[in-house]
Formats: C-alpha cells, sequence, structure tokens
C-alpha cells in the first residue's frame, strides 16, 4: 500500500489568521494519524507564513508515524532539520516569495549542491527525498546526488488528468520506472486529490508515498459541512 503523508500546513494558516491556538496543529497532527494516516509533512517557509519554525519542534514530540520536512535546503532550514532529524527531508527548491512549489530540482545543474547536502542530511540518519519533475534525465541526475527518494511533482498531471488522463501520467510513469531501474525509491506530490489519486497511483510502479494538503483540507472542509451545521442546528433546537 501507498502511505498517506498529511501536510498539515493548511491547519497552521487558519491558525495564524486569527491568532490564538485554534485549530491546535498539534492536536490535529494527533487525530489525523488517529484517523489512519501513515505520516505527517510540513513545510516551513522563511517568514514562517503557516507553519513556524517552534512548530516542526513541537510536532517531533507528537508525530508517532513518519514525519517528513519539506523545504528549499537554506542555513537556517539545514539547521532546523538537523536538530528536529524528522524521518524524511524533501529538499524543494522554492523561492523566498512562492506561494506554492511550482518546480523541481535541476539535478544536473545542482547535482553538486544536492549531494553536499544530501550526504549532511544522511550522516545524521534522515532519510533524504528530491522534489522532481518527470524526467529521465533528471531522475538520472537524482541518482548520482546519493538521494535515497525522488518525490514527483505532479502539478502538471493533476492540470491534465480531467481531459486526457493517459497522456498526463505518461512522463510520471516513465519516469517511476526509470527510478525503480536505479532504485531510488518513489515519493509523489502536489494537487493530488480524491479526484485523481487512484489513477496515478494505478499508473506509477511501487509508489512509496504521496504527502498531499490542499486538495484533502478543502475536501475535508466541504465533506464535512453537512455534519457540522445539523450539529449546530440539534444544539439549538
Amino acid at each position: 500500500m501507498t502511505k498517506l503523508s498529511v501536510n498539515v500546513n493548511k491547519i497552521a494558516t487558519l491558525r495564524n489568521a486569527r491568532g490564538g491556538n485554534v485549530p491546535d496543529l498539534l492536536k490535529v497532527a494527533e487525530d489525523i494519524e488517529r484517523f489512519g494516516a501513515q505520516g505527517i509533512t510540513i513545510h516551513p517557509r522563511p517568514d514562517e507564513r503557516h507553519i513556524r519554525y517552534q512548530d516542526a519542534r513541537d510536532l517531533k514530540n507528537i508525530v508517532t508515524t513518519e514525519y517528513n520536512i519539506e523545504g528549499n535546503p537554506n542555513p537556517k532550514f539545514i539547521d532546523l532539520v538537523l536538530e528536529v532529524k524528522p524521518t524524511q527531508v524533501t529538499l524543494v527548491p522554492d523561492a523566498v516569495d512562492a506561494i506554492t512549489s511550482n518546480a523541481g530540482w535541476d539535478t544536473v545543474k545542482h547535482k553538486d549542491f544536492l549531494t553536499e547536502v544530501i550526504t549532511t542530511f544522511k550522516n545524521a540518519g534522515i532519510r533524504t527525498s528530491i522534489f522532481v519533475d518527470p524526467d529521465v534525465k533528471i531522475v538520472e541526475g537524482a541518482k548520482k546526488t546519493g538521494t535515497d527518494r525522488i518525490e514527483l511533482y505532479t502539478e502538471s498531471y493533476a492540470v491534465g488528468y480531467a481531459n486526457d488522463p493517459k497522456n498526463a501520467v505518461k512522463d510520471f510513469t516513465q519516469a517511476a520506472i526509470k527510478a525503480n531501474e536505479l532504485e531510488i525509491g518513489i515519493n509523489a506530490g502536489h494537487d493530488l486529490s480524491l479526484d485523481n489519486i487512484e489513477y496515478f497511483k494505478k499508473n506509477i510502479p511501487n509508489l512509496l508515498e504521496v504527502s498531499i494538503g490542499h486538495a484533502l483540507i478543502c475536501e475535508s472542509i466541504y465533506l464535512g459541512l453537512d455534519n457540522v451545521v445539523n450539529m449546530y442546528l440539534n444544539k439549538l433546537k
């Protein structure tokens, strides 16, 4: 079975919008695991607009499944990951002002940098993953960095799925086949949803883990509205 790691950035966004501690990020992470998820993912940004660096530290004492920290490996991020020592670190080349991740690494161009960072994390006993586009040459480049896994950046699949699922997943399947040949683990994430996740899973051989946040939280709000509205109505009778 492919593991589900739930990205809780959106929970932190809701909390920060009002101040205080509602919703309680740590309690939500505990409950998500209790509901069956096999991992918790966070993606702290330098401006801490959702996940705060202290959240990353606090979650270390809460998460009992797999703990994945994503981010651009600048010095502050590297120090945080080495301090917290999560199960996995996922390296993402996002700009400081990026709203969300929008590209994978060029593992050929940045081979030396990635190799250095990955070696640092692996020496600390932390599993490593590189966020990449579905390109066979990029996967081959990832192998040369020494990474344990890649995370396939799935936005293009999600965009193309509605009109042509077979074509949308084609490059991802080829990238996964190459990763399997090279004995690199395969993760995936970005815009995967209830609508498109099953087809993706069926076409990616040996998919180990998906990281899903925005869609899962939005779907949870919508699918839970009926229940909560009626709970309020019952209280008001």
